[in-house]
């Protein structure tokens, strides 16, 4: 059984399996795609290959649809070439469910993948074709925050990037450079109109597609390299927009125990390929079954009203931004940063484990329900109480989700101020509510600080997960032992006062005190963190 559309000839055998096929005429559908595009993807990553090729899929066995989906790739051409094409951009979607059903699916949507090169003339020309054409509607992106960057972590210009601006759109090298270039050969075609959209995982995504993009423009307009009108045409919103969107689905790398199932199945060639670039590409993704996409209603050219039926969400802006602070600030990463911190005080090593914990699903609950959900806006489009019913019901005690509290303890330092602070302001900006009422959430400071110590709740050391600020916070606590007297307070104010780790002053809000009473009871001892933790939730 070989995943390529030879392989897939003989659909009986893989139906016998359990895989779900393509219920559509794909030759008919490519060459519908082809001639009129409606939808291009950059970025052909886990989460685009388990969440939007496999809602297009189905829009497509529903007769929903009569066009796939184009992706193309500008950061990393290995993808396309040692993963896409060998699979004629076939791959496989490994849906792992909370009851323990395993649902395989053969996702056949996407039908054109190209490489986002400059200098590879062919796929180039294929893009500035696919960027004329009247009828593309949407241009959408994965490619992770960093990809919208035109500096580095010291402001500098990357590579490409200043030549870029200098040589113009005819020659552009950069990510950004190579996509606005594209927008300008649709600039040139006519000014014709197109949705630039971001569905990365960040927050107010589509501004920071357009200061890329804006800043291109200004700077070719400026530099006589493009004509004037373009700076115009990005500016415009009947024209060009970015909208903002929330995305939320789980998908981690590639498992070798699913890797296990489709070998045992007998689906040949599944080794991952690790590009030269570092890149982790399988032709299989495994993803959990909850998956959101919340997608601000503006689109110059259109959109298929299909899209809505496959679950996508279209609103206006200040909704998406609601749904982004409910999940963000409230009901969902926060509660993964309680059992990352903790996950790694009392020696778990998945998220999904510790959920079987008394203490820790209490911990969770009385965050998420009693000290958060107060304090969140109901955007509309979804209700708050039922994602965190969701969140900690179905989707964090998913066994088959194989992520640690290791990897969400990745840069704490930088989350605590939007998972944890912005509940506090609301509560300090409250009329009805009292910063005082808070019993948990200081409890997380104060084993996030125990944490710090690099020591576990036996006395055994382990190693902290990467974060900017370790060099900064680790030298507060590295006099403290377990069952040593220190003056935890004199050491600690310096950090308690950091309003950008927390969001907030903590002794200004009246919150230091408690924080520092949690911290000198969980370094009494080995055993100290539960005991604390049994305590107090």
């Amino acid at each position: 059984m070989k995943l390529n559309a030879q392989g897939l000839h003989d659909r009986k055998q893989w139906e016998e399996k359990g895989y779900a096929l393509p219920e559509f005429d794909r030759e008919a559908v490519a060459a519908a795609t082809k001639e009129h595009p409606f939808w291009i993807h950059f970025g052909p990553g886990n989460i685009f290959r388990a969440f939007q090729a496999n809602v297009v899929q189905k829009l497509l066995n529903q007769g929903l649809l009569d066009r796939g989906l184009l992706v193309a790739e500008g950061y990393d051409y290995e993808i396309i070439e040692k993963m896409n094409h060998p699979h004629d951009d076939y791959n496989l979607l490994v849906t792992l469910k909370a009851d323990g059903q395993v649902e395989k699916t053969v996702i056949g949507s996407v039908v054109e993948s190209l490489t986002v090169d400059s200098e590879n003339e062919k796929d180039f020309a294929r893009l500035n074709e696919i960027f004329a054409k009247d009828s593309l509607q949407m241009a959408s992106f994965t490619i992770t925050e960093k990809g919208y960057s035109l500096v580095n972590g010291k402001g500098e210009l990357l590579p490409g990037v200043a030549e870029d601006f200098a040589n113009g759109p005819k020659k552009a090298m950069s990510y950004m450079g190579k996509v606005s270039a594209l927008l300008y050969i649709r600039y040139e075609a006519g000014q014709k109109p197109i949705a630039m959209v971001s569905m990365d995982n960040c927050s107010h995504n589509g501004d920071k597609l357009y200061a890329a993009v804006h800043t291109f423009a200004k700077e070719w307009v400026e530099n006589k390299v493009a004509e004037e009108g373009f700076l115009s045409y990005v500016n415009d919103k009947s024209k060009v927009s970015f909208p903002w969107t929330m995305i939320d689905k789980i998908t981690p790398r590639p498992d070798a125990s699913v890797e296990a199932i489709l070998r045992a199945d007998g689906v040949e060639e599944l080794e991952p390929v690790i590009t030269s670039k570092n890149t982790y590409v399988a032709p299989f993704v495994n993803a959990e079954e909850t998956e959101y996409l919340v997608i601000e209603d503006a689109f110059p050219n259109g959109r298929p009203e299909a899209l809505e039926k496959g679950g996508f969400l279209f609103t206006e802006r200040e909704t998406v931004d609601k749904v982004e602070r409910m999940k963000v600030c409230t009901c969902l990463n926060p509660l993964h940063t309680c059992l990352a911190i903790f996950g790694c005080l009392l020696g778990y090593q998945k998220i999904s484990e510790e959920m079987k914990d008394a203490d820790l699903k209490k911990l969770v609950e009385t965050v998420g329900y009693k000290e958060g959900l107060p304090v969140v806006v109901n955007p509309g489009v979804l209700d708050p109480k039922e994602f965190i019913d969701t969140v900690l019901n179905v989707r964090i005690p998913n066994p088959f989700m194989p992520d640690t509290p290791q990897r969400i303890a990745t840069d704490t330092s930088q989350k605590l101020a939007i998972r944890f602070g912005e509940t506090i302001k609301a509560y300090a900006a409250s009329e009805t509510l009292k910063v005082a009422d808070l019993k948990l959430i200081p409890l997380v400071f104060a084993g996030w600080l125990r944490y710090l110590m690099a020591v576990d709740d036996n006395g055994n050391p382990f190693t902290l997960s990467p974060d900017p600020l370790l060099d900064a916070v680790c030298p507060y606590v590295a006099d403290f032992a377990l069952g040593k007297e220190s003056d935890v307070e004199t050491a600690l104010k310096p950090v308690l006062e950091n309003e950008k780790i927390f969001g907030v002053n903590l002794y200004e809000v009246g919150m230091a005190e408690k924080v520092l009473g949690y911290f000198r009871e969980m370094i009494t001892g080995p055993g100290a963190v539960r005991k604390t933790l049994q305590k107090y939730v």
